[in-house]
């Protein structure tokens, strides 16, 4: 379970157990960065493992230098966030692990994504159909998404995505936002974004989250095999609504680094791939609900319709060491929709089918 920033720092923790199972999620855009101080952030403690810290680029993939996140007090909400004008807050609480059943999906490969699928998981409050039968048949955990892709080798992505609170319906699991770098044959993943799951997260608000894939197998959120390296922001800490930051990973010395807004969140080594995963092969941004439902309640993005000028929005993608950005997003159902704006940026999402 993930502590407190304050709890995080008194324990001196900067890595979790790798192989303990649980859940994922994906993404949303915009163009707003934090004022912060210029200390910097690097955790000085090691790996549980007992391995040094790696070191991560001079440069956040946008090219400025890191800067200190400017925080909250631990278990502030994403509202307060926002009127204060401060990006995230460590969690008063623990999150729960979950199964790997209701991780984010997303493109599983150039072609198909991941519709369905059976889950041992109900939602805190799930409707009739979704509890298992007396033969034993599992509920399924429906995927919808509103996702922009390209197929591109690079040393990894970043992308502006606006961060939301969605209403999560009360039958439903979740409502996320994500940018992912893939394998050319999507095995391989890392994922970073925000979430709205009361499961993992134990309230409504968005949350910062990680993720990866090994061999197409899902691990578990914010900490199978990531290595805590900020002193300020963790994967699980609140972040501030309707606000917009930067998200990136990027390959460097033997690492998939993670960043956010202005810090170097931590990494995923690549040994966890036995060092053969380096550039993407794959990169995607969305939006994703995982509902009870085909025709979910639940909101995606802000809950505007991708036409609204004020809809959420995926901006400015880019690719390190890369090709031209040329993405064509597009909606996997009808209960959601994307409106492209450049190759570069769109908007997405929707109020669900109710």
């Amino acid at each position: 379970m993930l502590k407190s920033r304050r709890g995080l720092l008194a324990a001196g923790l900067t890595a979790a157990v790798i192989g303990t199972i649980g859940v994922v999620s994906t993404l949303s855009a915009g163009a707003e960065q934090i004022p912060g101080a210029t200390a910097s952030t690097a955790a000085t403690a090691e790996a549980d493992a007992g391995e040094p810290l790696l070191t991560p680029p001079t440069k956040l993939p946008w090219g400025e230098r890191p800067r200190s996140i400017r925080t909250g007090r631990d278990g502030a909400s994403s509202r307060s966030l926002k009127a204060s004008g401060l990006i995230a807050a460590a969690p008063d609480q623990a999150s729960e692990e979950q199964a790997e059943d209701e991780a984010p999906k997303g493109r599983t490969s150039r072609t198909t994504f991941v519709k369905s699928e059976r889950t041992e998981i109900l939602p805190p409050d799930p409707p009739p159909t979704a509890t298992a039968s007396p033969t034993g048949s599992k509920p399924t955990v429906n995927y919808l998404y509103s996702v922009g892709t390209q197929a591109v080798v690079s040393d990894g992505a970043y992308a502006n995505l606006t961060i939301s609170k969605p209403k999560l319906a009360k039958e439903d699991y979740h409502s996320l936002a994500e940018l992912a770098v893939q394998s050319a044959d999507g095995q391989q993943i890392v994922e970073v974004g925000w979430t709205v799951d009361r499961l993992v997260n134990g309230d409504d608000d968005p949350h910062l989250f990680v993720y990866h894939w090994i061999d197409r197998k899902t691990t578990c959120y914010n900490t199978c095999g990531f290595v805590q390296y900020s002193k300020n922001i963790a994967p699980g800490d609140v972040l501030a609504q309707d606000k917009a930051a930067r998200f990136g990973i990027q390959f460097f010395n033997g690492a998939w680094w993670v960043a956010f807004d202005s810090e170097w969140v931590g990494y995923f080594p690549g040994q966890l791939w036995d060092d053969k995963f380096t550039k993407t092969g794959l990169v995607q941004v969305f939006g994703e609900v995982a509902a009870s439902s085909p025709t979910p309640c639940t909101e995606m993005g802000n809950g505007l319709a991708a036409d609204d000028a004020k809809a959420a929005r995926v901006g400015s993608v880019s690719y390190l060491n890369g090709p031209a950005v040329d993405m064509n997003p597009r909606a996997t159902s009808e209960v959601y929709a994307v409106s492209r704006m450049s190759a570069r940026t769109f908007r997405y999402g929707g109020p669900g089918a109710c």
